[in-house]
């Protein structure tokens, strides 16, 4: 029993549902992670358990405490990246990150970073002219984008905001969808479209479009022009050829900041066919104000489920590389015999 500590903190009743979570979800989790035992009483708690996980456990309670005395909702995803947090010992990383407000949602809800990646991700989009945001789903990446972008505008620090993704999936079907050449393409940008009216509203938005001040639309729009003062988004960027990223990437002129997002994992092109952002990715690292940014499974702010589909599928890749890596040896070992 000597190794067993006992710490206390103080946890107003006021916030103690939200720290200890629905059904003291949280807590449990907490405990069953830190091997802690977690009691409440009169807007006072005790951690019992070895003192190093007693010392964590009150780190991230108190993390969680501040987050709260902030206005800020504590989730599932607070919890999991606080606990990976604390293996690294960067607990106080979490209240550093919630610092960092980018705008308002139309309804008021702050949109910030809330993880370590996220946050790097940001703070590069605001240093840099051009950046690459490269990662899987659920990470942020677009909509971090444009809520700068957004911001970036509100600001009168560029003059437009310009969102764009290649519409693959059409193909050479697009001209069996209804509609004009607008309405064809629309469904493939209506993710665009969805963040727009969260941040902006949608009045608001569909104003500054009639006026040209933002604009929404394939990447085959691009071609020709010269992007001046503008905040570009491309989207989807993994199914863009070669060709395309770089009449893009040539597209932007003095004034502007574009940030390129897309997952290799997730690659639509017809077999054979390069990425544009993989390329890119490789061709442009190390140059002066371009940057590249990976975001990984650690920084997916989505569902847990979420997270844990994409490390099993990122086990399920490694899987089949290494099975293949065999056979091309195998393959090119029997063909030195021959």
């Amino acid at each position: 029993m000597s190794n067993i500590c006992e710490e206390k903190m103080e946890l107003p009743a006021e916030h103690e549902r939200n720290v200890f979570g629905q059904f003291d979800e949280h807590v449990k989790k907490l405990e069953r992670t830190l091997g802690v035992t977690v009691i409440s009483r009169d807007g006072q708690i005790k951690i019992l358990g070895p003192k190093p996980s007693c010392d964590q456990a009150v780190k991230i309670l108190k993390e969680f405490l501040e987050l709260s005395q902030r206005g800020n909702t504590i989730t599932q995803q607070n919890v999991n990246y606080a606990l990976s947090l604390a293996m690294e010992e960067k607990t106080s990383a979490i209240t550093e990150i919630d610092r960092d407000c980018i705008c308002h949602t139309l309804n008021g809800r702050p949109i910030k970073p809330k993880t370590l990646g996220q946050k790097a991700y940001v703070d590069e989009i605001r240093k840099k002219m051009i950046v690459f945001g490269m990662g899987p789903a659920g990470t942020g990446k677009t909509y971090l984008a444009m809520a700068l972008a957004i911001n970036a505008f509100k600001n009168n620090e560029v003059n437009r905001i310009i969102l764009t993704r290649p519409a693959i999936e059409a193909g050479e079907k697009l001209g069996f969808l209804p509609g004009d050449l607008q309405q064809k393409v629309d469904p493939y940008l209506r993710p665009l479209y969805d963040a727009l009216y969260e941040i902006m509203g949608a009045d608001n938005f569909l104003k500054n479009m009639e006026k040209g001040l933002i604009e929404v639309a394939p990447l085959a729009y691009m071609r020709g022009r010269t992007l001046d003062n503008a905040f570009i988004v491309l989207d989807e960027a993994q199914n863009t050829t070669p060709e395309q990223m770089k009449m893009f990437l040539t597209r932007i002129g003095y004034g502007s900041k574009a940030v390129i997002t897309g997952d290799i994992t997730q690659i639509d092109l017809s077999e054979g066919k390069k990425s544009g952002l993989s390329e890119a990715s490789k061709i442009l690292s190390g140059i002066e104000g371009i940057d590249i940014i990976t975001l990984t499974n650690r920084d997916v702010v989505r569902h847990p489920l979420v997270q844990k589909i994409i490390l099993a599928y990122e086990k399920h890749d490694k899987k089949e590389a290494l099975k293949r890596e065999e056979r091309e040896k195998k393959s090119s070992a029997f063909g030195r015999r021959k």
